[in-house]
């Protein structure tokens, strides 16, 4: 008896193995949530994009709601982003842009081509702003309060649907 059950041992493996990757496999892979919510934005300090010798840091964003946008020149969504970031700047929406790992000269030619909705570009060449926000790839979102604290995490673009049904809900939650 217990020998049949040893042959199927292997079987019983299979089975709940492949209800994990079949449960796995429908989840949405861009989603993942952010260790930083409800947490201070890292501290940082860079230069602007356009300003070589001008230095931010987290300092910047305090005294109201800012989406933090991570984008980069060398990145194709970003571009497909830009419209919905536009039209974001033309509701009033504050927001700070983060090139990520880029030149400034590539940037400067990608914000000239696709437009600039951002108040000022941090300028992160070495990604270590980046590395700090858990960003993987770029666009990544981030909506910061008026305290300067994480309160929501996009991952990917924002595509045209997400500014109704996502990303003017949060900030709407937010503002005082």
């Amino acid at each position: 008896m217990k020998r049949r059950l040893l042959l199927f041992l292997p079987l019983i493996g299979f089975l709940v193995l492949a209800a994990f990757f079949y449960y796995r496999l429908g989840e949405d892979p861009s989603y993942r949530d952010s260790a930083l919510i409800a947490r201070d934005f890292p501290a940082f300090d860079l230069t602007t994009l356009d300003e070589p010798e001008t230095r931010v840091d987290a300092s910047l964003l305090k005294g109201e709601v800012t989406l933090v946008n991570v984008w980069g020149e060398w990145c194709p969504t970003c571009k497909q982003e830009m419209p919905q970031l536009l039209e974001l700047e033309d509701r009033g929406i504050r927001m700070i842009g983060v090139d990520y790992r880029d030149t400034r000269k590539k940037g400067r030619q990608f914000l000239n081509q696709y437009g600039d909705p951002f108040e000022l570009n941090i300028f992160d060449p070495d990604g270590d702003l980046g590395f700090d926000l858990g960003v993987y790839g770029a666009p990544e979102t981030f909506l910061v309060d008026a305290d300067g604290v994480i309160r929501y995490h996009h991952t990917g673009y924002i595509k045209p649907e997400d500014i109704e049904d996502t990303i003017m809900p949060e900030v709407e939650k937010w503002r005082r």
